[in-house]
C-alpha cells in the first residue's frame, strides 16, 4: 500500500488515486479504510472536509427552490438524497409545518388520502 500511494503521488492525477481505491479496497480492512480517511479528513479545514466527505458519499445537498409548485423538484431531489439527508430534511419541514398539516400529513402516510 505504500509504494501504491507514492505512485499515486507521483502520478498526480484521477486516475491514479482510483486505482489507489482500487487496490485499497483489496487490500485494506474496512476499518483500516475508515481509519485513513478520518484521519486525512481531520487534515483538512472543516468547510474542505465537509465538501470532500460530501462528495464521497454523492450527497444531495440542500433541495433547490421550487420553480412552480414544488412536487416535482421536491421529488428529483429526493431521488437523489441520501438516507440521512432525507431524514433530516423530512423531520425539520414536518417540525415546521402548522398543528393541523400535521395531522393531515400523519393521516396521508398512514395510508389516508388527504395532505
Amino acid at each position: 500500500m505504500s509504494r501504491m500511494l507514492g505512485y499515486c503521488l507521483t502520478l498526480g492525477n484521477p486516475d491514479g488515486w482510483r486505482a489507489f481505491g482500487f487496490v485499497a479496497e483489496a487490500r485494506l480492512t474496512r476499518n483500516e479504510r475508515a481509519a485513513l480517511a478520518f484521519t486525512v479528513l481531520n487534515t483538512l479545514e472543516p468547510d474542505e472536509a465537509e465538501m470532500t466527505a460530501a462528495a464521497a458519499v454523492q450527497a444531495a445537498g440542500a433541495p433547490l427552490p421550487p420553480f412552480l409548485g414544488g412536487m416535482e423538484e421536491a421529488r428529483d431531489w429526493a431521488a437523489c438524497a441520501r438516507r440521512s439527508e432525507l431524514k433530516a430534511y423530512v423531520l425539520a419541514a414536518f417540525e415546521a409545518l402548522r398543528d393541523t398539516d400535521k395531522a393531515a400529513f400523519l393521516a396521508y402516510a398512514q395510508g389516508g388520502q388527504s395532505a
